[in-house]
């Protein structure tokens, strides 16, 4: 919905960079391995966040999907993000080779960079976001003078949020006022007790924290799906640095593949999934997380390596119409080559850009 649009200053201050930095070793996954070509040695630093949107990376890293994938030539270390701008300064910095994100800041890299930095090169998730307020606001006008969350600045819940309002009317900006005074959090915990306490009326957030509202007694007032064409819109892909893609293509695409085999636990094996999630969330944030909250976002979101390309590019019109991104072309944003040859050895239908 991460779920999920940015343009906002790349070069914020990094905000908890890594929680965590450890290398996975091999594990007991169905998945066969797959060793780096050329047999040389190849450190791949991953990034991802803590929510539900993220599941494949966590069942990835959990379940050893990934290590399995990648084979024993290939040491994986991984770094966790609280907001998209974070993940894409590491990507910047080169302290991260690829990262799960949301489209925006995706995008944000791609503009910011000239095109050079990074390319998409599989779709994870879609689906999963919503504006969940308190109890007595009804529509779009009851948000007016009120104070509303999103995950950080610019991430891709604060650029739907801040779209939406407009189409009702409401204007807003990025210091706070306007119509309706939008807060963005420095992570998406801090929004959620912001809300708890009242502090906030409502917030634009991916799950599992739009479901721990509405379990803290708010309600829906948007589920995003219900503003695109088919209910389909990206949340989360996976991005890499243009300069690993092209030195290391075997090592992504296995990534890819241990990604497919993580998305395929979703659906043969949910409660496994869940449990594998939930503890993924924990390690992460270092908040407990119980699987119910899980299994409940899981029917929000759609997990899949479909990048859903059309809805990126009118996430561009979007954020391009609310002043927060100059006119981008996306023309070469889109590297489907991998992914395509996983799912057509998969026997699944090919995706497109």
């Amino acid at each position: 919905m991460s779920p999920t649009r940015n343009r906002l200053r790349l070069f914020v201050p990094v905000l908890a960079l890594a929680l965590a930095s450890t290398a996975c070793g091999g594990s007991g996954s169905k998945s066969n391995a797959n060793n780096s070509s050329g047999g040389g040695k190849v450190t791949l630093r991953l990034g991802y966040f803590g929510n539900v949107t993220h599941a494949p990376a966590m069942i990835g890293l959990q379940d050893g999907e990934f290590a399995a994938a990648l084979g024993p030539n290939v040491t994986l270390k991984t770094s966790v993000f609280n907001a998209g701008p974070n993940a894409v300064e590491a990507l910047f910095s080169k302290s991260i080779d690829a990262s799960f994100v949301g489209p925006n800041p995706a995008i944000n890299a791609y503009s910011k960079s000239k095109g050079a930095a990074i390319r998409i090169v599989s779709g994870v998730a879609s689906g999963g976001a919503f504006l969940v307020v308190k109890p007595d606001i009804k529509t779009a006008a009851d948000l007016k003078g009120k104070k509303v969350g999103s995950p950080s600045l610019g991430n891709t819940q604060d650029v739907a949020l801040r779209y939406w309002l407009k189409q009702k009317g409401l204007s807003t900006n990025t210091n706070g006022g306007g119509d309706v005074s939008i807060v963005p959090g420095p992570d998406n915990g801090t929004v959620f007790q912001s809300f708890q306490t009242g502090d906030l009326q409502g917030a634009w957030m991916p799950e599992p924290y739009a479901t721990k509202m509405i379990k803290a007694g708010g309600h829906i007032l948007v589920n995003e799906a219900d503003l695109w064409p088919g209910r389909k819109y990206v949340t989360t892909l996976l991005v890499v640095r243009t300069e690993f893609l092209n030195a290391h293509p075997d090592v992504v695409k296995n990534l890819i593949k241990g990604l497919s085999a993580s998305i395929d636990v979703v659906t043969t094996d949910p409660t496994k999934a869940a449990d594998l999630v939930s503890k993924g969330i924990e390690k992460a944030s270092g908040k407990a997380i119980k699987t119910d909250l899980v299994t409940a976002s899981f029917k929000n979101i759609t997990f899949t390596l479909d990048p859903v390309a059309a809805s990126l590019r009118t996430d561009v019109d979007h954020a391009v119409s609310l002043g927060i991104l100059g006119k981008t072309d996306l023309a070469n944003i889109f590297d489907l080559k991998l992914v395509n040859e996983v799912l057509t050895a998969e026997g699944k239908p090919k995706v497109d850009s």
